[in-house]
């Protein structure tokens, strides 16, 4: 072998970085070159703020929220961090919309209904009088065609809607007075948001929207005269037996109140779908969990305002009962046709609900029933 050919090949391959070859004289060396060192993949994070309509860690709503939050960090290993920020804190809690569509809050938790100033359509993604309970607006979203409309009235605005919680059905609410006949709405400041403050509008209430952390000053005040807030859990939470002494049931307004997140559009198209599978599962996890929970806690605390705060449960009379359902036919069929997005969806939620009527009333209702029934277990 000649020697020029010999180390022309040797600087190729040393060149290579295969393999270092020495000469002297006639003598070869070879030494193997080290391994390359692994690379180094760095994960990266991404935090995304979350604003919601809740006062911080209030029981249920704000906790949820908070749950919900923690449970995207960590269904994605932390490349996606979402702290939150209760009412407040980063934005006001009417303003939480606002804040997602423009990019300047990423998320929200809170109540669609809250923004029906954008569009009517929106009150029913949360409960409107008279509506679906709990089980059967998830039944709509996810087998009833809702969620699709959802997408599409959130597409407009730049908003990515999901279901995340239920607080089950509400309270009729606390009063200063009794509530015998319709007559006794008359004039009545009464808190009540969505289309159940636009119903007790129609029976002669005035009927106001006002955030969480309002409604007990201004009960204490005379601002209002009766408020509805969620259930026993929360509402002996807020202490409104302290000030207010009947607690009426049932509740027409909200037969089960879907709480939801809101992600920004761009945002949301912008997640891998990795990530996205895992916001959607989490509040997923979110809405059952949280109704889980309001179940639990919703008859220990209404046993406590019974026997340790001696607060007067009254039932509202069929009377009442039909004068604000008479009352509600007439907002949802002029919700109804509100706009083109509004009639489809209202369209769709009527169908979906006579649906469940015949359904619900001889499987859950008649079972209920039946239950209460004197026997011994």
């Amino acid at each position: 072998m000649e020697r020029r050919n010999f180390l022309r090949g040797a600087a190729t391959v040393g060149a290579l970085g295969a393999t270092a070859v020495v000469v002297a004289g006639c003598e070869e060396k070879t030494e193997e070159a080290s391994p390359a060192a692994p690379a180094v993949v760095t994960k990266k994070s991404q935090e995304l703020k979350m604003v919601t309509t809740w006062p911080k860690n209030f029981p249920g709503l704000g906790t949820g929220a908070q749950r919900l939050a923690d449970r995207i960090t960590t269904a994605t290993d932390g490349e996606l961090t979402v702290k939150l920020f209760a009412a407040g804190e980063m934005v006001p809690p009417f303003e939480s919309f606002d804040a997602v569509s423009n990019g300047t809050a990423d998320m929200y938790h809170g109540a669609d209904y809250y923004w029906q100033g954008k569009s009517k359509a929106y009150n029913f993604f949360t409960a409107v009088p008279f509506g679906l309970t709990a089980n059967e607006n998830d039944a709509w979203l996810h087998w009833g065609g809702g969620q699709e409309l959802w997408d599409e009235l959130g597409k407009g605005f730049g908003v990515k809607h999901f279901a995340a919680g239920n607080t089950g059905v509400q309270m009729g609410g606390w009063f200063n007075k009794e509530i015998n006949s319709p007559e006794d709405y008359k004039g009545l400041k009464i808190r009540m948001p969505g289309l159940g403050g636009e119903t007790l509008r129609r029976i002669g209430a005035a009927a106001v929207t006002l955030p969480g952390g309002e409604i007990f000053p201004s009960l204490q005040s005379g601002a209002i005269d009766a408020t509805e807030w969620v259930g026993p859990w929360n509402d002996l939470a807020f202490g409104f037996y302290k000030i207010a002494k009947y607690y009426y049931w049932p509740g027409f307004h909200e037969p089960g109140s879907t709480l939801s997140c809101g992600v920004n559009l761009k945002l949301w198209e912008d997640l891998s779908r990795a990530h996205q599978a895992a916001v959607a599962s989490a509040c997923a996890a979110e809405n059952n969990i949280m109704f889980a929970e309001f179940n639990a806690r919703n008859g220990d605390a209404l046993n406590t305002l019974l026997t340790e705060h001696n607060v007067q449960m009254r039932r509202f009379s069929d009377d009442i009962m039909i004068a604000i359902g008479n009352a509600a036919g007439e907002v949802m069929a002029e919700i109804g046709e509100t706009d083109a997005i509004t009639r489809k969806i209202y369209e769709s939620f009527r169908k979906f609900r006579a649906n469940s009527l015949g359904w619900t009333s001889i499987s859950e209702t008649a079972y209920t029933y039946m239950r209460g029934l004197e026997y011994t277990y």
